[in-house]
């Protein structure tokens, strides 16, 4: 089994399930700019994408007013939802697996990098890490570029002894631009199924955290 030295979490649909926060404030923004509703199934597709991504790819608007979306959205969200999430059950048992055998472990998520480090902390993940980045306000930083931070800050030299851990294609596809290894989990909002994640070039699949612990064990 090839020893990584450093694992990388992203956040939404891996150590949280953060259904009600963000469908909340996203239905919030629909309201507030009487935008046309969509279906809970499109709504659950605004979980994990940079926000501005999800409003331009449903109503077509141009970047301004796709960042005032954004802006109502991240208000609303900051001071009445951020907070209303779950960790998903025994993520804690592998961040202390993966502690015990001393690999080192970062989060890079999609979240604004206030909020990623607010609700990590409510949530005692940086009781593991310290190694916590999110992205930017105005969605300049992609995947792979908070994958690096992640690297950089961990001070591991090699990527190919790095491990990206997600649920979506914006995880597999900002693993592979940087160069690193990539395990997708099937518990969270994007990949459903397995051969979803083979699509990509993964190195393991999980569906559900205990998996991710044998698959560190070399079971599975």
């Amino acid at each position: 089994m090839k020893k990584y030295e450093l694992v990388i979490f992203d956040v939404d649909g891996t150590l949280l399930d953060t259904t009600e926060g963000v469908l909340a404030s996203v239905q919030y923004t629909i309201d507030v700019h009487t935008l046309p509703r969509l279906s809970s199934e499109d709504l659950q597709m605004f979980i994990g994408p940079p926000i501005q991504n999800s409003f331009k790819k449903f109503y077509s608007f141009d970047d301004e007013r796709n960042q005032t979306l954004a802006e109502t959205f991240r208000n609303r969200y900051k001071e009445h939802d951020l907070l209303k999430a779950v960790p998903y059950n025994n993520i804690y048992e592998v961040l202390d697996f993966l502690r015990n055998e001393n690999i080192k472990i970062a989060v890079a998520t999609y979240k604004r990098q206030d909020y990623a480090v607010e609700i990590l902390k409510h949530f005692n993940f940086d009781k593991y890490t310290d190694i916590l980045y999110g992205a930017d306000n105005f969605n300049k930083l992609k995947k792979k570029d908070i994958i690096k931070k992640c690297i950089e800050d961990s001070a591991v030299e090699k990527y190919e002894n790095v491990l990206m851990i997600g649920d979506s294609d914006n995880d597999a596809i900002g693993a592979e631009e940087i160069g690193v290894d990539f395990l997708g989990v099937t518990y969270g909002f994007g990949f459903k199924k397995k051969k979803d994640i083979q699509a990509y070039q993964a190195v393991g699949s999980a569906d559900d955290p205990l998996e991710i612990i044998k698959f560190f064990k070399g079971e599975k």
